[in-house]
């Protein structure tokens, strides 16, 4: 029997998804000899001409990192959903945006004009940006559009499965992989993770108050966290409550709050709602300034709730008032 054929493909993101695939270290050897891999232009000679050759369905399936924010990365997602029975979104920024997706707190103009224009850093005396055409003497060369705004790779297209996470935990890789191979995956829909929160699985959940009453939020530079002690007990801001489970509480084990890259439980609409639902029902006072006081110590509410979802929430993006 033909193995499996499977694909990688990577829109706007980082490239940690990638690392994350070579971090299964020695388990990458079972999943190499277990499947075909038959596109990954990141870690092999594949072009885009040879996904165009295979025939529709030709990929079992294929994995989708990255946002989508370019007419490039559109023709691409298109691309691999045409060849492949199973597409997997594949990690935070695929499922829900990601930290690219912040960017949609600005229109393009604004970035554009931020990254050749005004940055301290950058010399461009002639204001030179890029074009998406332009004419020289051997014909016309072109670029990638880039939209105004980011989407997530639902968004685009039509996708089977979510793999959660900045990056993926290796065990959910492994376990999806498994699931795979085995066919044994869930209902179409489905991410690929616990269905809990990752306070269930927290070392330090058993030192959570019955009753927290936070006074004051503190941001991890500005203290010593106890290591053994819950984190939102010390006022810092962990989103584990409103958190998936799965990542092994890698941040927490690291002493630092969780910022919540797997995404949102089952059946949450908006990631960032519902963390900010959870952590104002644990502010500690019933007074209009003192809760105030309490909830400036947030100091970037969008860069915390929405760091990872922003396009796939309920906003989308930060529209400007229209001029009258």
């Amino acid at each position: 029997m033909s193995k499996p054929k499977v694909g990688f493909y990577w829109c706007a993101s980082c490239g940690g998804c990638e690392e994350a695939v070579v971090d299964l270290a020695e388990d990458i050897l079972k999943v190499v000899a277990a499947v075909d891999i038959v596109f990954w232009p990141c870690a092999m000679d594949f072009k885009r001409e040879d996904v165009e050759k295979m025939a529709d369905g030709g990929m079992d399936v294929c994995f989708v990192n990255g946002a989508i924010r370019s007419s490039e990365q559109l023709e691409m997602a298109e691309l691999c959903r045409k060849k492949a029975k199973t597409m997997i979104s594949f990690g935070s920024c695929s499922h829900t945006g990601g930290v690219p997706g912040l960017a949609n707190l600005f229109d393009k103009k604004a970035i554009m004009d931020a990254v050749y224009h005004t940055l301290p850093s950058v010399s461009n005396p002639k204001g030179v940006e890029p074009q998406a055409a332009h004419k020289v003497p051997e014909g016309t060369v072109t670029l990638p559009t880039i939209w105004n705004t980011v989407k997530s790779l639902d968004q685009v297209v039509d996708v089977d499965y979510y793999l959660p996470g900045c990056p993926p935990p290796v065990k959910l890789i492994l376990d999806g992989l498994t699931a795979i191979l085995e066919n044994k995956l869930p209902p179409k829909g489905s991410t690929l993770g616990p269905t809990l929160a990752l306070c269930s699985e927290c070392p330090r959940r058993e030192t959570k108050p019955e009753k927290l009453a936070i006074k004051e939020f503190k941001r991890p530079h500005m203290m010593i966290a106890d290591p053994e002690q819950c984190l939102l007990a010390q006022g810092l801001l962990c989103l584990g409550p409103a958190t998936r489970a799965g990542c092994g509480s890698a941040c927490i084990n690291g002493n630092m709050p969780c910022t919540g890259c797997l995404g949102p439980v089952e059946n949450v609409r908006d990631y960032g709602a519902k963390a900010l639902s959870a952590v104002a029902s644990l502010v500690g006072s019933n007074d209009e300034a003192e809760i105030t006081k309490i909830l400036d110590g947030i100091v970037d509410p969008v860069g915390t709730f929405y760091k990872y979802s922003l396009p796939a929430s309920l906003m989308h993006r930060r529209l400007e008032a229209k001029k009258r």
